[in-house]
């Protein structure tokens, strides 16, 4: 299963993708049964026109045994988490607003 999240991209990157999985919820698009060379060519696609169109942010994900926790991760831009390792398993790390005290 392969899962891209998409936040603010062009619509020329939505198109795509939607031409190649489905779009279950708005900027959510799933492929049950991807190959590995169709999601690198995808992700091959994708990183181009980001850079070309830049803005937003996307993240794909996909089951891995290879990785740590058994799934691939990459992103691209700028996403509202910072996905971290520890101990081998991969983990997303929000950070939080820091306030003082008067």
């Amino acid at each position: 299963m392969v899962v891209i999240v998409t936040t603010n991209v062009a619509p020329r990157i939505r198109g795509f993708l939607a031409s190649c999985t489905l779009e279950i919820c708005s900027g959510v698009y799933t492929a049950p049964h991807m190959t590995k060379s169709v999601r690198e060519r995808i992700w091959l696609i994708l990183s181009d026109w980001f850079d070309q169109t830049g803005g937003g942010s996307i993240v794909i994900t996909w089951k891995d045994k290879q990785q740590s926790g058994g799934q691939g991760i990459l992103t691209l831009g700028i996403p509202s988490i910072l996905l971290v390792e520890c101990n081998g398993i991969p983990l997303s790390f929000r950070e939080s607003l820091s306030y003082s005290k008067s």
